[in-house]
């Protein structure tokens, strides 16, 4: 991945810094990724994501209820790695609801869509995304959720921007990200964001702060709409 490009890496959806890899890059330059990592090998990011005591602290079963999701919604894991977040997302909107798992790594799309197959989530859509963009359905989705992903956007001040076209008019995005100091999971500090710099950025993006459950031990959880009155025009074309 270059540091132009948008690399949207779990999870999803999900925590794309769960553990460190020897080839990540990183720099601080606002609005641009704070980590690289390459994601190919499933398997060992299926360890990394998937590991059963990650429940402990992650809390997707009590994560999703905060979303207050109904049935029949639309919700968007960006970044959603392995999965880990959607059969929690998938109850919660139903069978006649969808789920867009969303990444970048054909690999991870590949690993998302026979575990949806298998545990016979219909209404699981796995979508190989572009860099830059989400490529989902404009005016469509009521939740886009971002887990531990946004700290390895580039360029987010644009996406967010783009990424607007796709929420319903009242659409939500949910970001969780990791507190920017020492803790016993996640990547090292300066590998971080800190929860004021992701307001700033979102809120910058033409979005307002809406919700900030604080349950979670180490993890920002944060929930914005799309701000009243904000024209979003050329620049933010929808999605197609």
């Amino acid at each position: 991945m270059t540091k132009t490009a948008l690399p949207i890496c779990f999870a999803l959806v999900a925590a794309c810094t769960l553990a460190n890899a020897d080839s990540e890059t990183h720099g601080h330059e606002p609005g641009r990724a704070t980590t690289h990592r390459t994601f190919e090998d499933v398997e060992h990011w299926s360890a990394v994501f998937d590991k059963p005591e990650r429940d402990e602290w992650q809390m997707p079963k009590k994560v999703v209820e905060a979303l207050r999701l109904k049935s029949g919604q639309t919700v968007a894991d960006l970044g959603a790695g392995t999965g880990y977040f959607i059969p929690h997302l998938a109850e919660a909107v139903g069978p006649g609801g969808t789920v867009f798992a969303v990444e970048v790594e054909p690999n991870l799309v590949a690993h998302m869509r026979r575990r949806a197959e298998d545990n016979q989530l219909t209404q699981v859509v796995p979508v190989l995304t572009s860099k830059d963009r989400a490529r989902l359905p404009r005016g469509r989705v009521d939740l886009v959720l971002i887990v531990d992903t946004f700290h390895h956007l580039d360029h987010r001040a644009e996406y967010l921007a783009k990424l607007a076209d796709v929420l319903t008019p009242l659409g939500r995005l949910a970001v969780i990200d990791w507190m920017k100091k020492p803790l016993p999971e996640g990547p090292k500090p300066d590998h971080k964001l800190s929860r004021q710099q992701v307001v700033d950025e979102v809120v910058a993006a033409g979005y307002e702060l809406v919700d900030s459950p604080d349950f979670l031990p180490y993890q920002y959880f944060l929930v914005f709409r799309k701000s009243e009155g904000r024209t979003w025009g050329h620049g933010t074309a929808p999605e197609k």
